[in-house]
């Protein structure tokens, strides 16, 4: 029998707790789970690889630019690209960039921190100076508001930055498919542990930024900062992302008095793991571009799932954010693993102990996320 103080210290997702000291994942272990899971992500490894291109592009070739209005071409500028663009026959940047200014806008991390550094205004003030070296007028607009191309390049490293860390992501989803289609990933937490495996092998990785102005390299992010792939992006991007987010425009009110809006934004539930999969397709929902580029790279088997739904594809995009949902808990898992204190499987007493009053801190997260709901 279980006591009245047992049940009251007990957690509503305890259960997840007990799958994650067990090699189990967040998600439940199903074959169609594993489909989705693997076949989505061979999807978003296709996307991001474009997103990243683009981002890191966008940080080196089109730094300060004030009118960057073919920023999305990658420097391939011709007319029916051009066409193509306006008839929306294309990858959607903007999904990129709406990732890059919510990390940008929530922070935290070591790339947050180093920005606002002494020794990152001065090697702004370098790039910045060379940028608009002889343009009397854009000098003069940074003596009289300093702190305004000084924001425009902290928002260059965060295009880089995310550049970066998408590249790796990218590399470990693809080769994840990889490695299913020979047979070796058979089950989620074979998916858990490669991302896993993926995400430690590069959690060092330097994370810099340079930018050539008039034949000259200025360092912005140099490697001197000491900021690495896992900790100063990787963290603070699930943070960003896949948890606060930013509310959608159309579905609350901004106003202050309607209160629909957290004051606080370590409050704020608008990321991945939480969203509601049926607004997608809706004007103003973000997510809706990622969607609608995921479902031009999804592999056969994938399609065949979608098309014997009730619906088939008449609600693809709904579908395709819901396999998305469960991936990125797949992804959740292998960080949480990661960044354990104490291996999960532990048997000291001790290392367990510290090892739930982390879990817990994380279910206390998910309550009111789309876990259950990914699970049923």
């Amino acid at each position: 029998m279980v006591s009245v103080q047992q049940k009251l210290k007990q957690h509503p997702l305890d259960e997840y707790i007990h799958r994650l000291e067990t090699g189990q994942a967040l998600l439940k272990d199903t074959p169609e789970n594993l489909i989705e899971v693997v076949g989505i992500l061979k999807s978003y490894g296709v996307v991001l690889d474009a997103y990243s291109h683009n981002l890191i592009y966008i940080a080196e070739n089109q730094f300060l630019v004030l009118f960057p209005f073919f920023k999305y071409f990658n420097g391939e500028i011709n007319f029916p690209k051009l066409l193509r663009y306006w008839w929306h026959d294309r990858i959607n940047y903007e999904y990129a960039e709406y990732c890059m200014k919510a990390m940008l806008w929530h922070g935290g991390g070591g790339l947050d921190k180093y920005l606002d550094t002494d020794e990152f205004k001065e090697l702004a003030e370098r790039a910045i100076r060379a940028k608009w070296k002889g343009n009397f007028v854009m000098l003069g607009l940074h003596g009289g508001f300093p702190d305004f191309w000084l924001e425009k390049v902290r928002q260059m490293a965060y295009y880089s930055g995310l550049g970066q860390f998408w590249r790796v992501m990218a590399d470990i989803f693809l080769s994840l498919s990889d490695r299913y289609d020979t047979g070796e990933i058979q089950s989620i937490p074979d998916v858990v542990q490669h991302i896993l495996d993926g995400l430690v092998a590069d959690a060092a990785r330097p994370i810099t930024y340079s930018v050539k102005l008039g034949g000259k390299v200025y360092d912005l992010l140099p490697r001197s900062a000491g900021l690495t792939f896992l900790m100063d992006t990787g963290v603070p991007y699930v943070e960003a992302v896949f948890f606060r987010g930013t509310p959608f425009l159309g579905t609350v009110s901004y106003n202050a008095q309607a209160y629909q809006i957290p004051f606080d934004q370590g409050m704020f539930t608008y990321g991945a793991l939480y969203a509601d999969p049926l607004p997608i397709g809706g004007s103003g929902i973000p997510p809706t571009l990622l969607m609608q580029d995921m479902r031009h790279f999804l592999p056969d088997y994938l399609q065949k799932v979608y098309q014997a739904s009730i619906r088939q594809e008449d609600d693809v995009r709904v579908q395709i954010c819901q396999s998305f949902q469960k991936s990125m808990f797949c992804v959740t898992t292998a960080a949480v693993k990661g960044l354990a204190p104490h291996p999960l499987d532990t048997e000291d007493p001790e290392q367990k102990e510290a090892n739930r009053a982390y879990l817990r801190g994380w279910m206390n997260r998910f309550l009111t996320s789309r876990l259950i709901e990914a699970n049923r």
